[in-house]
């Protein structure tokens, strides 16, 4: 395989990604996004933990998608993340929802 078309197939995977994405975010009520992965759920829970005079945070989402063109099932029952670095949880209304008309 041609840098070329690994190119083009990771160009076209991105596209599909999109377009599930598009098609599933009305089903869902946040958006979570951690330094590694972009998810769209249902149930979020943000803890902060300290161990060893570390500070990380402790996620876990229910009902969730991630966007991550690897994966071959996106759909998530639960979703537990640990990390170190910031995370975003933002809740969606519908108008957020319906993507720009082109």
């Amino acid at each position: 395989m041609s840098a070329e078309d690994l190119e083009k197939y990771e160009t076209e995977m991105e596209l599909t990604l999109y377009r599930e994405y598009r098609d599933v975010v009305g089903i869902f009520k946040y958006v979570v996004e951690t330094d590694r992965r972009f998810y769209l759920c249902n149930q979020v829970d943000v803890k902060a933990r300290t161990e060893a005079g570390e500070v990380f945070f402790e996620v876990s989402m229910s009902d969730a998608w991630v966007w991550d063109m690897y994966r071959p099932a996106r759909f998530a029952k639960n979703v537990k993340v640990l990390t170190f670095k910031d995370v975003n949880v933002e809740e969606l209304n519908p108008s957020d929802i319906d993507p720009p008309k082109p």
